[in-house]
C-alpha cells in the first residue's frame, strides 16, 4: 500500500460518526460528476461505473439507518435514499444528466445538515 493509501486508511478508521457520514456524500457526488463528465464524453462504460459508485455509498448509507433509534429521521432518509437510487438507475437507462443533477442537489441539501452536526 502506497503511503496516500495508508493515509486515506487512517482518516477512515479517526473520524467520527458524522463526519465518516459527510465523506460518504462527499464520495457520492464527486462519483455523480464524474458520471455527468462521461455523459457529455460518451463514455458510457465509465458513466455506468461512476453511477454504480454512487448508488453503492447510497446503499450503504441506507443500510446502516436504525429506524427505531432514528425515528422519523432515518425513515425519512430511507425514503430519500431509496429515491435517489431509483432516479439513477434511470439515469442511467436513459443517460439523462439533468436526473444525476437533481440527486446531487439532493446529496448537497442533506449533507448539509449533517456537515452542520459532525462539527
Amino acid at each position: 500500500m502506497n503511503n496516500s493509501g495508508i493515509y486515506e486508511d487512517t482518516a477512515v478508521t479517526t473520524q467520527n460518526r458524522g463526519r465518516l457520514v459527510v465523506m460518504l456524500y462527499d464520495g457520492a457526488i464527486k462519483f455523480l460528476n464524474k458520471a455527468v463528465i462521461d455523459m457529455q464524453t460518451g463514455d458510457l462504460e465509465a458513466k455506468s461505473k461512476n453511477i454504480q459508485r454512487a448508488k453503492d455509498i447510497i446503499f450503504e448509507l441506507n443500510t446502516v439507518l436504525d429506524l427505531e433509534a432514528g425515528g422519523e429521521v432515518a425513515q425519512n432518509l430511507r425514503k430519500i435514499y431509496n429515491f435517489m437510487n431509483a432516479h439513477l438507475t434511470q439515469a442511467n437507462i436513459e443517460n439523462d444528466v439533468k436526473m444525476i443533477y437533481e440527486v446531487i442537489g439532493i446529496l448537497k441539501k442533506v449533507n448539509e445538515g449533517w456537515r452542520a452536526v459532525a462539527v
